[in-house]
């Protein structure tokens, strides 16, 4: 491989890989904090919390991976043109086409890189953490009940513990169960002790009195051991439904044509085709928009800001071409044109090359 693409490539490849974990670690962060509850309320260990959140980092890089690639590649040939290495290149004989390449191959890498992605790991990971966040907002087990505190562990389930100790025994507890709005049931019991039953969690009370409203009238009854249920489910658990971002692209395509869902479902498995190839579009359009012209010594902000708008404009498009697609099915075709239609305007500029005929001289300087 001749030196000068190796060069150029490994000057495109770092500043990608930083500003892609950048970026994810930015965006993942502000993500994370949405399970701070489940270590502080919750009881989660930092292990589990690290391992949930970090299934976030398929969804983040598919993302990520083509505007890093964009902002790295226009840095790196801003930057050798502006310490005039592209006028030694060219000097030499290298056509656009050719100083191009080491970004093509850097591109090619990263559509490869994403297509595992988009094919396998992005549907794996989010299928893993909708599993485990399942678990642990329904396997209620391992909820930290705080003393002297009002917990909500599910919707419309409102639970007070006065003192609990090492094994999980409570004192002091009073259960608010609104989830039948219709007959709201509060019960208060001297002990208890929350446990797994075969239909869920389930709390076991001892010495109370358990009182509920229906239809204008207040029923009481004293009890010396009651179970109250409190999972999601009124039978015995069953399997999650798998939603589209948790499913291969083979699941999306072959699904079945009369459910509501099928037309996120082929929306999702063409955006997953899609978008890898925008790593090869926003590159070659960026190579193509500052290679295009002659050097000039005063900078080439305007070509930067021209590129930066344009690559504004093709994601947005591939985003929002994916929302459309649900209720447009027609527009399908739409979304693999825009991204094709850069490649071959980009590969179409850096192959042919356009050069600017000399001024014709005045007849008074030739004589």
């Amino acid at each position: 491989m001749r030196t000068y693409i190796l060069y150029i490539a490994k000057h495109l490849f770092w500043p990608t890989v930083l500003i892609t974990a950048s970026l994810t670690s930015i965006i993942w962060l502000t993500q994370a904090l949405r399970f701070i509850d489940f270590i502080v309320n919750r009881g989660l260990g930092i292990g589990d919390f690290i391992y949930i959140t970090s299934l976030l980092f398929p969804s983040l890089l598919m993302l990520l991976v083509p505007v890093a690639l964009f902002v790295a590649v226009v840095f790196t040939y801003n930057k050798l043109a502006a310490d005039s290495e592209l006028v030694v290149m060219r000097a030499m004989g290298l056509s656009r086409w050719q100083l191009a390449q080491p970004a093509l191959l850097v591109a090619v890498c990263a559509t490869l890189f994403c297509y595992a992605l988009s094919l396998y790991f992005l549907p794996l990971s989010n299928r893993q953490f909708k599993d485990m966040s399942s678990f642990l907002r329904d396997n209620y087990t391992s909820v930290l009940l705080q003393e002297e505190v009002f917990n909500t562990p599910i919707d419309g389930l409102t639970v007070f513990v006065r003192t609990r100790d090492d094994e999980g025994n409570l004192a002091g507890i009073l259960v608010h169960d609104n989830r039948v709005a219709e007959a709201p049931v509060t019960m208060m019991a001297e002990q208890g002790k929350l446990v797994q039953g075969t239909r869920g969690p389930q709390f076991h009370l001892v010495k109370g009195i358990r009182q509920e409203l229906r239809r204008g009238n207040v029923s009481w009854l004293n009890f010396d051991n009651y179970t109250l249920d409190i999972s999601f489910y009124t039978g015995a658990m069953r399997e999650r439904a798998r939603e589209p971002s948790e499913q291969y692209v083979g699941e999306l395509l072959g699904g079945d044509k009369s459910s509501k869902d099928y037309a996120y479902q082929r929306a999702e498995a063409h955006q997953r085709l899609v978008w890898p190839l925008y790593n090869l579009a926003l590159t070659m359009m960026a190579v193509a928009v500052l290679l295009s012209g002659e050097f000039n010594r005063r900078g080439q902000w305007r070509r930067m800001a021209a590129a930066a708008a344009a690559a504004v404009i093709i994601a947005l498009a591939g985003v929002g071409l994916r929302n459309v697609v649900v209720k447009q099915p027609m527009m399908i075709p739409v979304m693999y044109v825009v991204v094709v239609g850069v490649i071959a305007w980009a590969a179409f500029s850096l192959l042919v090359n356009y050069r600017k005929k000399p001024p014709a001289m005045a007849e008074s300087e030739l004589s």
